[in-house]
């Protein structure tokens, strides 16, 4: 009769990383934060693929996720939403990952708001994707982070906005 080895058993025992929540990572090497952004992000292309491509429909997913927020984030959230929808009116609001974004016609994410609590971050970011023309020279940012917004933040994120459409 075969019995089971020990040492296998405590082996498989050590490599295995109790469930966490928060930025914690797993033995599947993924955070709880960054399995829920992929559920969201999953649940998101089933609407896509149904046709739920709609200005109003993304406009509400959107201002859902910053009602979620706490309120540090929502304040900034609002400010980059006002800011985009006045300097960039041809992007789609939508969420991506579960995050605020703003997408070109094809309903690629051009840009969008990460809020500070969606990762455990001490600061929020503001990021831009591919699609963004933010070419300049051989190396340009693509995310910047943000604590709070002056005026002349304001100013800089609908330059980068306007400039990002193209």
């Amino acid at each position: 009769m075969t019995t089971k080895s020990s040492t296998k058993t405590a082996t498989t025992k050590a490599t295995k990383a109790p469930a966490s929540a928060g930025t914690k990572t797993t033995s599947e090497g993924f955070s709880a934060d960054e399995r829920a952004a992929m559920k969201e992000r999953a649940k998101e292309l089933r609407a896509e693929a149904k046709g739920a491509k709609d200005r109003a429909k993304g406009e509400a997913d959107l201002r859902a996720k910053i009602d979620e927020m706490p309120e540090a984030d929502k304040v900034l959230a609002e400010a980059i939403h006002a800011i985009v929808t006045e300097h960039a009116p041809e992007l789609l609001p939508k969420t991506w990952y579960g995050m605020p974004a703003y997408a070109d016609a094809d309903g690629k994410a051009v840009c969008f708001f990460k809020a500070a609590s969606k990762f455990g971050s001490r600061y929020a970011e503001l990021g831009f994707n591919e699609q963004a023309s933010l070419d300049d020279g051989t190396m340009w940012p693509t995310a910047y982070a943000i604590t709070t917004l002056s005026k002349a933040d304001e100013k800089l994120i609908a330059t980068l906005v306007r400039k990002a459409v193209g």
